[in-house]
């Protein structure tokens, strides 16, 4: 396992454990969270930490695929909430020290598709 593999594990792990000191080390201090469906960017490590400590309910977070590159993270990932299922995807860049920089993340909402592709697919 490479540096940035276990930076990333850890990050989730952290986050789902909910350990703000631990995932709090992992992010630098001008870290910058992109969420482009919103529109918002948080800038800042207190900032940052602060969004997820006071994220309303109990979510749980599972890691389904993670693929790492250099100092570059491609993460899909499933959060439940409310007893609902909701995929996400997230991108981490690492910094020169091995801090998350900067996450960038997708969370998609589920729609039905467009007719006339029945005989392709398999719903599930």
């Amino acid at each position: 396992m490479t540096n940035a593999e276990a930076v990333v594990s850890a990050y989730w792990a952290t986050l789902e454990a909910r350990d703000w000191a631990a995932f709090g080390r992992l992010l630098a201090d001008d870290v910058v969270y992109h969420l482009p469906q919103t529109r918002e960017r948080v800038v800042g490590r207190e900032s940052f930490l602060r969004l997820n400590q006071e994220y309303p309910g109990s979510w749980h977070l599972t890691v389904t695929r993670a693929i790492v590159s250099g100092r570059h993270a491609a993460v899909w990932i499933t959060c439940v909430l409310a007893g609902e299922e909701v995929p996400a995807v997230s991108f981490l860049d690492l910094d020169e020290a091995g801090l998350v920089r900067e996450v960038t993340e997708f969370w998609p909402e589920p729609y039905e598709p467009p007719p006339g592709r029945e005989h392709l697919v398999v719903r599930y």
